[in-house]
């Protein structure tokens, strides 16, 4: 018995010896293992840069918090885990989880002060074999770094889909949107963006939304190109500080001492994002006694540099069965009237494909009366970003259009063939000058006929980017339609366009990361419930009881001897 309890005892020594050296290694030593096959929680080289930047406390509030349906559960796991790595990864993330509606008697005044700060809740219906209940959930985050804030959306908006299908899509976003919010909240404001004025461009009002969400990461402001005539070289030398100009929906001609400024611009290394509508008809025009219009060719004097740059916008508009519906008034006039959504085959619904960071994990976004662009051979690489649907066609100009032809039903047939017409195209490389071999519009000592590399990007429909007003005449968000309740992927795929375009960390490329969520079939799990239940809850009872009676018998067997 004495050597019995000398063994216990120096088993004893040894364990907590083993112990305490367990202990502090790992004080010393700290790994994480992602034992996931996408390696989901692995954070790129990008968000850890980002990360590591943080040089004092970043404080993340979740309002993931409070009675959850299922999939929901699973978008505040996953995001509770992205946050665990972020904060492993920079103790000065410090994160928690709030429920805003924790208080039921202040919930109504807590709803409406989160809407009133643009953070929008949404209503869930959960449907328990066929006991429906509504929840209300708050998908936002917020991000406090001294005294400034960011708001960081968690749910991507995606029409037609299932709740399970927008958790998924939201899942493989969640990086990037935190990565990009910290980017944003901690970094100071670096990098320059013109937008270009002089040429008819569209109002700073039906912009208003997108400027005041790019502002958030860089310094923007109007450029005119009207100081040209009288300072062609001084206005060219000015816009050659900014790293980023933006072309939105020029109306008249340019003239070729403004084309040059432009195109050496280019051939300098600057970045340009060019929204170009090459027919001139707007859906206000429509809206006459006779509810038609003509549209016409539009000449902007700048297709011989597009043509220089590798393609070309045709003057023609894209007709697609993929049309987005536009609201028209029917019945009687007055406070009768009512309004049923027709699809508008001039508008068409562009569904990104492919795995471009810029159009990665993207929803439908919204065109109006845009043109096909056609991509020529030369040296500079090109992608194309967007096309228009397969049962699409090109309509020559000029062209009778009619609101009437809501009415129609067009044969698929008409169409085979003649879709996929590309109506956004990056462009990358080296560009040369239109005016290489040619006589200048003015004399500039540092014309270069080719130079360094750069990007641009180029959309074939100006609307893309023009936000609707409310009936204050204030901005509404960008991609959202007041006549129809539909909320467009505009906004973000703009926003990734001048990520992409200004991004030097590759934070934009976060987004091409995949995640492999498997969802539940409800069908079957429904089917199978009552064998599901005793799988889930029931077996492992069993099997513990089973374990706890074994041991117990033979632990009494051993000792009773």
């Amino acid at each position: 018995m004495r050597k019995q309890k000398q063994n216990d005892l120096k088993g004893l020594f040894i364990v907590i010896l083993a112990l305490v050296v367990l202990n502090f290694a790992s004080s010393k030593v700290f790994v994480r293992a992602d034992l996931t096959q996408d390696k989901r929680y692995t954070l790129s080289k990008t968000s850890k840069d980002v990360v590591d930047a943080v040089n004092q406390p970043l404080y993340i509030d979740v309002f993931l918090k409070g009675n959850f349906p299922g999939e929901f559960k699973r978008l505040q796991t996953e995001t509770s885990q992205l946050l665990e790595e972020l904060k492993a990864q920079n103790p000065n993330i410090i994160f928690q989880f709030v429920n805003p509606l924790e208080n039921p008697d202040e919930s109504e005044a807590v709803m409406q002060s989160f809407m009133e700060r643009g953070l929008t809740p949404i209503n869930i219906t959960l449907d328990d074999k066929g006991k429906q209940t509504q929840e209300v959930v708050f998908p936002w985050a917020i991000g406090t770094y001294g005294d400034k804030s960011i708001k960081i959306p968690l749910l991507k908006n995606m029409m037609g889909a299932s709740t399970e299908e927008k958790v998924v899509s939201s899942v493989q976003h969640l990086e990037y949107a935190f990565a990009n919010a910290i980017n944003t909240i901690s970094t100071t404001k670096q990098k320059k963006i013109a937008i270009i004025k002089g040429n008819g461009e569209m109002h700073d009002i039906l912009i208003a939304d997108f400027v005041r969400q790019i502002r958030e990461n860089y310094y923007i402001g109007p450029f005119t190109l009207d100081s040209v005539q009288n300072k062609a070289k001084e206005t060219l030398a000015e816009l050659k500080k900014y790293d980023l100009a933006i072309i939105v929906k020029p109306t008249e001609r340019f003239s070729d001492q403004e084309k040059q400024v432009l195109d050496q611009y280019v051939v300098s290394g600057g970045k340009t994002l060019w929204l170009v509508d090459q027919v001139n008809i707007e859906m206000d025009s429509l809206y006459n006694d006779r509810g038609m219009t003509l549209a016409m060719p539009r000449d902007l004097n700048l297709n011989d540099m597009f043509f220089k740059y590798g393609i070309r916008i045709n003057p023609d508009l894209v007709k697609d069965i993929m049309a987005t519906p536009i609201a028209l008034a029917t019945g009687d006039e007055g406070s009768a009237s009512q309004y049923t959504q027709y699809p508008w085959f001039y508008s068409p619904m562009i569904y990104p494909e492919g795995k471009h960071p810029i159009i990665s994990n993207l929803d439908g976004i919204k065109f109006e009366f845009t043109s096909g662009i056609e991509v020529l051979k030369n040296d500079i690489n090109k992608t194309v970003l967007l096309r228009s649907s397969p049962y699409s066609k090109l309509v020559g100009t000029p062209v009778e259009v009619d609101l009437s032809m809501v009415q129609d039903r067009p044969e698929k047939a008409e169409f085979e063939g003649k879709g996929q017409i590309p109506v956004a195209v990056l462009l990358e490389g080296s560009f040369k000058s239109v005016f290489e071999n040619r006589v200048l519009p003015f004399d500039d000592s540092t014309f270069s006929g080719s130079g360094k590399d750069t990007k641009m990007i180029v959309v074939a429909d100006g609307d893309v980017i023009k936000n609707q007003l409310d009936r204050n005449f204030q901005p509404m968000e960008l991609g959202y339609d007041k006549w129809t309740g539909n909320l467009y992927a505009n906004k973000e795929f703009l926003l990734n366009c001048v990520n992409f375009l200004l991004d030097d960390n590759g934070l934009i490329n976060i987004r091409s990361k995949q995640v492999n969520l498997p969802l539940l079939d409800k069908e079957k799990v429904y089917e199978n419930y009552s064998k599901t239940q005793l799988l889930t809850v029931a077996l492992p009872i069993v099997v513990l009881i089973i374990f706890g009676l074994l041991f117990t018998f033979l632990r009494k067997r051993k000792y009773s001897r």
